[in-house]
């Protein structure tokens, strides 16, 4: 027979958020005179009293009607009074039960109770043993997870198979609402209980999980903060220590400094809004020290500083003149330039770009116009720029950003109005990341440089104020759009004559000074100076001839430090050759008499002009027109035009009309290694062919440079200064030239006019008149006469300029 339940009668307590299972040990404590008073009565007899949950936690005073439907008989282990009129309570729940019939309300509840058995199942079934291991294993997740400790209170239902305890337990130590414990507790079926547990328990694991990773990430950040705070705390003790200044004022003070420049309203708003961000930033971050560099930045520019402009014609003649030997049309430009703006201050400045060969002094003529104008300079190579950040900057806030060229120029000068040298401005590249010529077409137009925009600054600054000047060596790599912003000014070679005056008023007493060699120490004669232009040096400029001085000086220094010094070291041409070595380069000389197939031509390289000669022989054949010399493309089509020319003429020049079918004609140019190209040696090689098909005699003191046309017309030609001093130094008299070219004449040197005869012509047969000797030609048959190459011998490697015609 079942065992028989009858009501008891006990003190009943009502619980606040609060429930207890039975076989459960839990504690609480209380604080309500009515639930110290049911205590006290379960402590006068057996110890037992009813706990039950109350649905409305805010009753203070509650009845038999605001209490749940099932609580726990529980039995009081101890007591224990606190200060404050507490009273905690040591409990252990032993059955469920309900109240059959209130007995009274005060001064404390009474009640029978009356007990509630669990519903019958069957314990061995394999879905209440699956459902109690997934119960314990959430449970023990659920106890890693959680703040509290409970790894002893686990070890208690390891080992339970009791599906109704194990749920019991967890409704007791599962952080749920008391509400959703009362569900647990009201569940009479054992499986039916623990599920609802087992739900209960995933949902809960859910938000502790949540609640876990919350409470990680807010530790970490707190812990770094903390970091930060006392690393911070510590740097202000050391500065403070050291007796460095503290940053708190360092905001104002660039407040202050912002606005004592006077800037354009829209650039002070904008620092200033820059500086309310750095008074925003932690001490010591990474953001305060990039704006704290872009600020210092922004103040050190010369906003508004100028430097006081001079503009006397006098002066700077005489600064030009004293700085360059020659030039004069350079220096007649510049000093029109510096006329227009004294009469015209507020006009912006011309852009001017020096064109010349290597060595010329365009960097040095840009140095002295700064002399002249008082303006500090600003030297900007550009030289393998190729990156458009390069020119305009980085923004300010990538890692290691900084200003543009331009504006570092500008803080390198210390003034708003420098002169700005643009250095190498024709070798400048292109790629990927921009191109930096683009980035200079607004620079170098007055009317936008005015509000020149830096990445890295952001505002505008104005370059109205600047004079730009630069330098190439050539304007075939500057861009269209770029040139046409310039005044183009070109440098031409030194003649041998402007070469040692410079050399003797310049380049040696500089490498005296440099070496330490007083003037009456070292003597060179002019024709020493001369000898060394012409033997050791090729060029345009005079850079290899002051290294030449150099070293003349450095082996000076090494007799004058000997045991038996002399007391001075004169060089002349005898001597030469014991400061210098060997000659680089034989002199130029002309044949020892009149040739046939054999013409002077003239050159131009990019170290000056040069002679070239023309070497042509027929033989007999099927009409191949052969070229040697390594020749370029437009020189090969002047062979051609040549040839058409010579064909219409074979009548009037005693030429076999099918030469051209019967004959085989060789065209060379002597030193291979060398590439020729250009037009301006077609009447070089239409002489030489006619010649060398009449028998015709050269006359070998004449020169000639013209491009011809199939029609025999001479079209004018370029760099007519270097070919004349090169067909002065070859030893030439005469030296033929297209008619349109006469006006250039007036640019040659006048030692080389004095020295030379030139003869203008229109047509070739001008040319072929003057230079052939038809009175003696030599028969068909007959040996023509070899001659040696007078071509210079060159003591050096492979050479890599180009010869152009």
């Amino acid at each position: 027979m079942s065992e028989v339940f009858y009501p008891k009668k006990m003190p009943t307590l009502a619980l606040r958020g609060v429930c207890v299972f039975p076989n459960m040990l839990t504690h609480f404590d209380v604080e309500r005179p009515q639930s110290i008073a049911a205590i006290d009565e379960a402590m006068k007899n057996n110890q037992t009293l009813f706990l039950i949950a109350q649905r409305d936690v805010q009753q203070n005073d509650p009845s038999f009607d605001v209490l749940c439907e099932l609580g726990t008989v529980a039995r009081i282990k101890q007591v224990l009074r606190v200060p404050g009129d507490v009273v905690r309570v040591l409990v252990e729940g032993e059955y469920r039960g309900k109240i059959t019939q209130p007995i009274q309300e005060s001064p404390y509840l009474y009640a029978y109770v009356d007990q509630v058995p669990e519903e019958p199942y069957k314990s061995s079934a394999a879905k209440a043993e699956a459902l109690a291991r997934q119960a314990l294993d959430l449970f023990e997740e659920f106890i890693e997870l959680s703040p509290r400790s409970l790894q002893e209170t686990l070890s208690k239902v390891l080992g339970m198979t009791d599906v109704g305890y194990i749920a019991d337990f967890i409704g007791q130590y599962a952080s749920f609402h008391y509400l959703e414990k009362q569900k647990i507790l009201e569940q009479l079926h054992p499986v039916k209980r623990l599920q609802l547990a087992v739900k209960m328990l995933a949902k809960e694991l859910e938000v502790v999980r949540l609640q876990s990773e919350l409470q990680e990430k807010t530790q970490s950040s707190v812990n770094s903060g903390q970091r930060d705070y006392f690393l911070r705390e510590q740097m202000q003790l050391i500065r403070r220590e050291l007796g460095d200044e503290d940053d708190e004022d360092e905001p104002e003070t660039y407040r202050a400094k912002i606005r004592e420049l006077h800037l354009p309203t829209d650039t002070e708003e904008k620092l200033l809004k820059e500086v309310q961000r750095l008074a925003k930033q932690p001490v010591g971050s990474s953001e305060a020290s990039l704006l704290r560099n872009y600020l210092d930045t922004c103040l050190e520019l010369p906003w508004n500083v100028k430097t006081k402009e001079r503009v006397d014609l006098k002066a700077a003649r005489r600064i030009l003149d004293e700085d360059h030997y020659g030039l004069e049309q350079v220096k007649k430009r510049i000093l029109e330039m510096l006329a227009v703006k004294k009469l015209a201050p507020n006009m912006p400045s011309t852009i001017l770009c020096l064109v010349g060969p290597p060595g010329v002094g365009k960097t040095s003529v840009a140095i002295s116009i700064a002399r002249c104008l008082g303006r500090n300079l600003a030297r900007i190579s550009l030289g393998g720029v190729h990156d458009e950040a390069d020119i305009r900057g980085h923004r300010k806030t990538y890692i290691g950003a900084m200003p543009g060229r331009i504006l570092s120029g500008v803080l390198q000068a210390k003034s708003s109005n420098p002169l700005m040298l643009l250095d190498e401005i024709d070798k400048m590249g292109a790629d990927y990341r921009g191109d930096p010529s683009a980035a200079l077409l607004e620079v170098l137009d007055s009317e936008q440089n005015a509000t020149f925009r830096d990445h890295y600054l952001e505002v505008p600054f104005d370059l109205s104020d600047c004079m730009f000047i630069t330098t190439a060596n050539t304007t075939d790599t500057i861009p269209r759009p770029l040139l046409d912003r310039m005044e183009i000014i070109e440098l031409g070679s030194y003649t041998d004559e402007e070469k040692l005056r410079i050399a003797k008023g310049h380049l040696l007493p500089k490498q005296r000074e440099k070496h330490g060699i007083a003037r009456d120490q070292l003597r060179i004669t002019d024709g020493a100076i001369r000898e060394i232009i012409a033997c050791y040096t090729r060029e345009s400029g005079v850079r290899s001839l002051e290294r030449e001085l150099a070293q003349i000086c450095r082996k000076t220094a090494m007799q004058l430090v000997a045991p038996d010094a002399p007391d001075r070291v004169r060089v002349t041409e005898s001597n030469l050759e014991q400061f210098l070595g060997i000659r680089k380069y034989l002199p130029d000389h002309l044949p020892e008499r009149d040739v046939v197939g054999l013409v002077t031509g003239l050159a131009w390289t990019s170290v000056g002009g040069e002679t070239l000669e023309v070497e042509v022989n027929v033989v007999d054949g099927s009409g191949k027109l052969e070229l040697t010399g390594n020749l370029g493309d437009v020189m090969k089509e002047s062979a051609s035009a040549a040839l058409s020319y010579i064909r219409s003429r074979t009548a009037q020049y005693g030429i076999d009309p099918t030469f051209y079918k019967t004959k085989d004609i060789h065209v060379h140019f002597p030193a291979n290694a060398i590439p020729k190209d250009g037009p301006s040696a077609g009447v070089t090689i239409c002489t030489a062919m006619v010649s060398a098909l009449t028998g015709a005699y050269v006359r070998r003191d004449i020169a000639m440079t013209g491009e011809i046309s199939i029609r025999g017309r001479v079209l004018p030609i370029g760099g007519l200064k270097e070919k004349t001093m090169a067909a002065l130094r070859h030893g030439v008299k005469t030296v033929i030239i297209p008619e349109d070219n006469e006006k250039d004449l007036e640019e040659i040197d006048p030692n080389v006019r004095r020295a030379l005869n030139f003869i203008t012509v229109r047509h070739a047969d001008s040319v072929i008149e003057a230079a052939l000797d038809f009175s003696h030609c030599i028969k068909s048959g007959e040996q023509i006469e070899q001659v040696q190459p007078t071509m210079p011998i060159r003591r050096e490697k492979k050479s890599k300029r180009t010869i152009r015609q």
